[in-house]
């Protein structure tokens, strides 16, 4: 329950701090100057309220695997699996992917048509590259007899990084439309929309995989330990 507690808790941080950012926990009532009319003013898009929802959720569900996680791991049939060095390689691919999402954002915003394309597909092919790392990692642990039902952290390897691909995977139908949006005419407000809410869900992923990584390697256990020696 404590990995529920603390993620719901950097969640609700990370959303806060979003929501100042769109001006919603502004106060106009407080505010002076000439009134205008209702028509006037400023309305958060439909979309960016549906993501958060989403992200919202998804955050939840991996929430609940983590600490799924954390109590599997505490019985005695438990082998924790080795680090594999292609993990780290497809962090770095990730992160790169990320920061040319949002690159993508600075082009959109400056109406840098050819820059935008660029970043887009930039963050695509890291983004399958990605997964293809992950695929390798897979293919890694068969080689060395580390099947899906061997082992409980066997199960949860496969469980948690298969689910963080489907979210990939389901970004990137989402990054391939915006692409080809970005090739069929200028930018416009539509489609720089568009773009920051791939680059929003990507730095999710992005923050998700940080978590998923530090669980399977082990940090995480630590981490708790030391939060809770801390708070006692």
């Amino acid at each position: 329950m404590s990995v529920i507690v603390v993620f719901l808790l950097v969640l609700a941080c990370l959303a806060g701090w979003w929501l100042s950012r769109q001006g919603l926990m502004s106060k106009p009532w407080l505010e002076q100057g000439v009134v205008g009319h209702l028509g006037e003013q400023p309305t958060l898009p439909a979309e960016r309220i549906a993501l958060v929802v989403f992200l919202a959720v998804v955050g939840a569900l991996f929430a609940l695997f983590a600490s799924a996680y954390f109590m599997r791991m505490e019985l005695p049939d438990w082998r924790s699996l080795p680090v594999s060095r292609v993990l780290w390689l497809n962090t770095g691919i990730l992160v790169l992917s990320s920061a040319a999402l949002q690159c993508a954002v600075f082009a959109a915003r400056r109406r840098q048509a050819d820059t935008l394309k660029l970043a887009l597909v930039t963050g695509g092919i890291s983004a399958l590259t990605f997964l293809a790392g992950q695929l390798f990692a897979w293919q890694e642990l068969f080689a060395n007899g580390d099947f899906l039902a061997d082992n409980p952290a066997n199960s949860f390897f496969y469980l948690l990084t298969g689910m963080h691909g489907l979210h990939i995977l389901g970004g990137l139908v989402a990054l391939a439309r915006v692409t080809a949006k970005a090739w069929d005419g200028p930018v416009t407000d539509r489609l720089q929309l568009s773009t920051e809410l791939c680059a929003t869900y990507w730095h999710f992923l992005l923050f998700v995989w940080f978590g998923l990584f530090v669980l399977l390697a082990g940090w995480a256990a630590d981490f708790i330990d030391i939060c809770r020696q801390l708070l006692t």
